[in-house]
């Protein structure tokens, strides 16, 4: 990897790319439906004795890295959550996220090299929407510091256009440049076990970009039912980080959505058109 994270391009009208999938940013119904995120967080309060009753982690630390427009603020209510199951859960320290501008990416990599020195041991990287994908790339460039990565509705394939925010991105980052290459890189899975939490009611991202290929053992795709904004204290969510941040590295496996989870969860394969990119 260069020293550069790959940028989100300014990218062609959706159904212009040579992927064969033609994706477009999630409608106006699902963009009303954010209004919901609220819900998303009374109703984490009010099963907090549930989830409270999930086994304790081992005290690894983790890092997680804000959406876009977002600073560490919006992700303290995962942290203290992470806290109270026996994680040293952390924040990026940068304030918003606003793209990977001059400094912001070095900045991430002496986060995750602190933390691995303070704690000794690997580190998990979890990363809301755009956060995500800084999550991926630094585990990529530094896969011997890392555990395991997590993203939360974050678009990593698929056309760039396929979301409702790459006006807002390319505002507030100043960067336009459409690259294929760059977007060949985010494509690729990091070298750790990673999951993809998404949710099909999305109304920021469209779902079909934040799917990790089948055939690479060490990803997987868990769906639930939770809006973008909402999705980093949806209690469905909080579930499932829990559950993956609890495995071993060195035996991981992919989240047993039988029994009475199937209610709640789903697990998703690539579709094969799309797995050309991989």
């Amino acid at each position: 990897m260069t020293s550069r994270l790959p940028r989100k391009p300014s990218p062609e009208p959706p159904g212009s790319d040579d992927t064969g999938l033609h994706l477009v940013p999630p409608g106006l119904k699902l963009v009303l439906l954010e209004a919901r995120a609220p819900w998303e967080a009374m109703a984490m309060a009010a099963v907090f004795p549930w989830l409270s009753r999930m086994p304790s982690g081992d005290g690894h630390a983790v890092l997680v890295f804000p959406g876009l427009g977002a600073s560490d603020i919006s992700t303290l209510a995962l942290r203290r959550f992470l806290k109270q199951h026996g994680y040293q859960a952390h924040g990026w320290k940068q304030g918003l996220n606003l793209g990977p501008r001059d400094g912001v990416l070095d900045g991430c990599r002496e986060r995750i090299r602190q933390l691995h020195a303070q704690y000794g041991g690997k580190i998990s990287l979890i990363g809301w929407s755009l956060g995500g994908v800084y999550a991926r790339e630094m585990a990529k460039e530094m896969p011997e510091l890392v555990r395991g990565v997590i993203t939360l509705g974050t678009p990593f394939t698929g056309h760039p256009k396929a979301t409702n925010a790459w006006r807002f991105y390319q505002m507030v980052s100043g960067q336009q440049a459409h690259d294929e290459d760059l977007l060949a890189e985010v494509r690729k899975p990091p070298p750790v076990p990673t999951t993809s939490i998404y949710s099909k009611t999305d109304g920021i991202v469209a779902w079909q970009c934040s799917i990790n290929p089948p055939r690479h053992a060490h990803t997987e795709n868990i769906e639930v039912h939770a809006s973008h904004i909402g999705m980093g204290m949806n209690p469905l969510a909080m579930y499932a980080i829990a559950d993956r941040l609890r495995q071993d590295p060195a035996h991981w496996k992919r989240f047993d959505a039988n029994g009475a989870r199937r209610w709640f969860f789903k697990v998703a394969h690539q579709p094969e058109m799309v797995t050309q990119w991989y």
